[in-house]
Formats: C-alpha cells, structure tokens, sequence
C-alpha cells in the first residue's frame, strides 16, 4: 500500500472546480439528510459532507492558495496516513453509492458524488480497495466480465432465449442498426431480458445483434475508481461495435453503464466514437411514439416505478419509463419522492459486489422501504438490472411480498403477437 500515491492522485484530482467545490461547503447538513445511509444510522461519518475530508485536508495542505503560509504557522492539517485511508475506506466504498441525491439538494452546488469518485482513486492508487470489486475487475478483465461469464456461456444463454421465444438471434451480426450490451445481472440472472429484446425488435422491424467480444456494460473500473480498467472495458465495446459498423450502442437496465459509455468514455478512449450511444429506455420510446410496438390490453396491477438513480437522476432520463408505462399499466402509483429526487436502493457505485457493506446496505434500504409501505403496490418496475437484484434482496430480507420487474421484460409481455 501506498499512502504518497493516493495523496499524488488526490493532489493531481483538485482542478479549479474541485478547489471551488471544497472551499464552497457551509456544512449545512442538508446532504446528511438526503443521504440515506445516515438516515437510516444516524451516524455522523456516513453524511456527504465527512466522506470528503480526506480530499479536504488533502486540498487544505497541499492546494489551498495559503497552504504555505499556514504550513509555516501550523495551520494546515496533518498529511494522511495508511490509518486514515483504512477507516475512509468504509465511508467511500460501503457507505457511498454514488447517487448523486446529496449533490442535488446541496444550497452551494457541490457535487459531492463526483468528488468521492474523485477520492476513490487516490483509493485505487494505494491499493486500498474493497476485495469484492478488485476480484470483480480482475475477472472483467480476464473474461470481459466481473461475474466471470465468458463468451462460450453467453452464447448458450442466448441460444436459449432464441429457442424460447422461436426468434432467431443472430450474435456478431455486421452492418445492423443497433448493437446491444448487457448488464452483467441481466446475463447471469435475468436473462429472459434477451427473449424480450428479441420480441420487441421483431416487432419493431429493428435490425440488432450482440458481440461476442463485447456484451456486458459493467464498468467495475467505473465504480472503484480505476481509469484504466475503466478504459479497457470501454474501448472493448467502443472496439466490437466500430469492427461490426452499428449505428448505435444499446445502453442496457444498468445504472452507471449509460454514463461510463455515453459521457465518460470518449474522454477515457480519447476520441469521439464511430457510433451514437442510446439508452434502452429511449430507443423503447423512441419505438413507441413512432408506433412501432403496439401493444394489446394493460397490466391490472397496482405498479409503481423505482427511478435508477444513475439512469433518471444523473442521466436526465426522465419521462421515458413512465410514457412507456402509461401505454401498459392500467394502475400506476407514483412513489414519493421520485424522478430526480428518487431514494437510490442502496446497492449502486459497486456497493452491492462490497460484501463488507452488506449489513450497511440492507439497513440503507429502510429508505425505499418506508416509501413502499406508503404506496402499497403489487409489484415495482425497474430498468436497472442491479438495483432490480439488490431491491429482491432487500425485499426477502425485510420478509416483504412484492415481485420486482424489468420494464423491457414487462413492455414485452404486451406486445401484440
């Protein structure tokens, strides 16, 4: 481990917006209160505004324009030690998912989630990361996936879903419109996302494949705070969809991958791509308001929708879900709050392959609990394949009774035949 890196990196981190950002905080506390692993603890470290203080004092020693002055008198803060960095690892892997909610009610417009992603890499720098999310990239890497699913695997489950649905489903197909990538949940445990693909796409007249080189959007490197695996795992799907010629990248039910792909990575490949990048949830709009998935009846069920937050909050994709559901649902509750200021389910930002978090994680979820014991729905739709498997998680631990849903997989169910 190495403490003079991370503080390199950190040092190398404080550009003119972050300095500003730093100097700007009144220590209101209205980040605490939006944040919901201090609500549900109650315990001052998990507040936003404490998980930034080792950049802080990073900032205060180093970077501030009277830090030598004040180091003259003894007015700056004591360097970082390997013990700071052990205890903040706690607040900036298991206790941060990056939602981005403290960021929105901050009165000084901080971005508070974009500075501990700041913190993170002076983290990766040091060696002082989570073991859940190094093996996570090691084997993203290794395979081109974090679950370790590799391409001989994928192409059965695909054949699978193709045989299902009486579809055919054609992989590393070139020249067609769109290329699809997948979360890596979706593959390993909600996989019948790929046969409601295949349906809607047939329906819509749309020509797609997926690369055997390049079909998950996990970006682990994203979530620890890597910029070089984060790279990696960019230029592959950047790489497969320039060799087969699409159009498009799909961004799949995955909250983080539509932001590593579509606004982190041509920063991190250092070049525009070849091809435009579209959420799911927009090209299913897109379909829709162009009439090209009709669909037949409505579902009875009292539903609501759980805004990913990386998706609607950081990604502005809005009214999307809900136009989708309003052709569909014929009982639609609204949670509160929702949209932009929805409540995260408490496993984003890589917190949910932290299983040193897993106790902070589940007590987290008390947040979209108490708004779920307010709406009383049947079942929640989702479109992230994450927060879809931590919320069923949460779900059973709290003994709840509700079925959680993928809104393609639900979109799908409706389409005339």
């Amino acid at each position: 481990m190495n403490v003079s890196a991370a503080i390199e990196t950190m040092v190398s981190n404080i550009d003119a917006s972050a300095a500003s950002y730093l100097d700007a905080c009144v220590h209101c506390g209205q980040c605490a209160e939006a944040c919901h692993f201090y609500e549900n603890t109650g315990d001052v470290r998990f507040a936003p505004v404490y998980k930034l203080d080792l950049m802080r004092r990073v900032y205060k020693r180093h970077k501030d324009p009277l830090a030598g002055l004040k180091k003259l008198v003894g007015l700056v803060p004591k360097e970082l030690t390997q013990t700071d960095l052990d205890e903040w690892s706690e607040l900036i892997y298991d206790s941060c998912t990056l939602c981005g909610r403290c960021t929105i009610v901050c009165p000084m417009g901080i971005d508070i989630a974009g500075l501990v992603r700041k913190t993170r890499e002076g983290m990766v720098a040091a060696g002082v990361v989570p073991e859940g999310l190094t093996g996570a990239a090691e084997r993203a890497l290794e395979t081109g996936s974090p679950l370790g699913i590799k391409p001989e695997t994928f192409r059965k489950i695909v054949a699978e879903q193709a045989e299902e649905t009486g579809i055919a489903i054609e992989l590393d197909k070139p020249g067609v419109d769109y290329m699809v990538i997948l979360s890596a949940m979706e593959i390993l445990n909600f996989y019948e996302v790929i046969g409601a693909l295949a349906k809607i796409f047939k329906k819509a007249g749309v020509t797609w494949t997926m690369s055997t080189k390049a079909y998950e959007a996990t970006n682990v490197g994203i979530q620890m705070g890597d910029k070089a695996v984060a790279k990696t795992l960019v230029s592959r799907v950047v790489e497969a969809a320039e060799e087969l010629g699409v159009k498009y990248v799909v961004s799949p039910e995955c909250g983080h991958a539509y932001s590593a792909l579509n606004w982190e990575g041509p920063n991190l490949v250092g070049r525009s791509y070849k091809f435009q990048v579209i959420h799911i949830l927009e090209l299913l709009e897109q379909l829709r308001v162009e009439g090209r998935i009709p669909t037949k009846g409505k579902d009875s069920r009292r539903l609501t929708f759980h805004d990913p937050c990386q998706i609607v909050r950081r990604g502005g994709i809005v009214e999307e879900p809900r136009n989708i559901l309003g052709q569909i649902a014929d009982n639609f509750v609204e949670m509160s709050p929702n949209k932009e200021a929805n409540i995260c389910c408490g496993g984003g930002g890589g917190v949910s392959s932290n299983s040193n978090a897993e106790k902070l994680r589940l007590l987290a979820f008390g947040s979209k609990k108490r708004q779920l014991d307010e709406v009383k729905p049947d079942a929640m739709v989702t479109a992230c394949g994450n927060c879809r498997n931590v919320m069923e998680e949460a779900i059973d631990t709290y003994e709840m009774t509700m079925p959680v849903l993928s809104i393609t997989e639900l979109l799908a169910e409706y389409i005339e035949d």
